[in-house]
């Protein structure tokens, strides 16, 4: 199975894939947690240039291409190589990420988004996709708190300099797509205790599995 966790800035995400992972295994499921961007070694270097608000001469489009060239290689050399061993894949975004963030904030056209992503994935699509939703001040608050709390290592912040505006679109796009696709998405509040979001999400990942 392919599952993907979606979300804006400082939703916790990746808090709640490396909670999620040892219980799975502890019930007997290989499991392979994964990231975009930046889940392989070209993916690395690309996650860098993404991420790093240096970079604030990448215009939309380099930014748009740049996902999902990183998006390319993840597919390749990671998920469908997991996904054909057995093992459930867990990520943190994956081609939802792109619709928001280039689509509905960036204002990219859907149907260009789209025909890169049948080329991209051909038939790939996660299973099952989990958001989690909060307010954009309480996600930006945590995201700036980890950021600055970080003594070492590139500064992931070029999306968090973005205005309140872009991460409310990015908020509303998330939702939209779960209006879209309620038999594929599943929303958590992610502004709860991460333990009460955790059993939420396995709660949710247990029911698909066994469905």
């Amino acid at each position: 199975m392919f599952i993907t966790l979606e979300g804006m800035e400082g939703s916790g995400k990746s808090t709640q894939i490396e909670m999620l992972i040892p219980v799975l295994e502890q019930k007997g499921y290989a499991c392979l947690a994964t990231r975009e961007p930046g889940a392989t070694t070209i993916g690395k270097k690309i996650r860098e240039m993404l991420l790093d608000s240096s970079n604030s001469t990448i215009i939309p489009l380099t930014e748009l291409l740049l996902y999902e060239a990183d998006r390319a290689q993840h597919v390749h050399e990671v998920i469908t190589p997991a996904l054909e061993a057995g093992s459930i894949v867990i990520s943190d975004r994956f081609f939802d990420a792109t619709v928001v963030y280039q689509g509905y904030a960036r204002g990219f056209d859907m149907e260009f988004i789209e025909t890169i992503h049948n080329r991209v994935l051909a038939d790939l699509r996660p299973q099952l996709t989990i958001i989690l939703d909060l307010a954009v001040e309480v996600g930006l608050e945590r995201a700036w708190k980890r950021i600055t709390g970080k003594t070492e290592g590139l500064q992931e912040d070029r999306f968090e300099k973005e205005s309140l505006a872009f991460h409310e679109k990015v908020r509303e796009g998330y939702l939209t797509l779960a209006k879209r696709e309620p038999e594929r998405f599943r929303i958590v509040d992610a502004s709860k205790d991460p333990k009460g979001v955790h059993q939420e999400i396995l709660d949710i990942v247990l029911n698909a599995l066994s469905g």
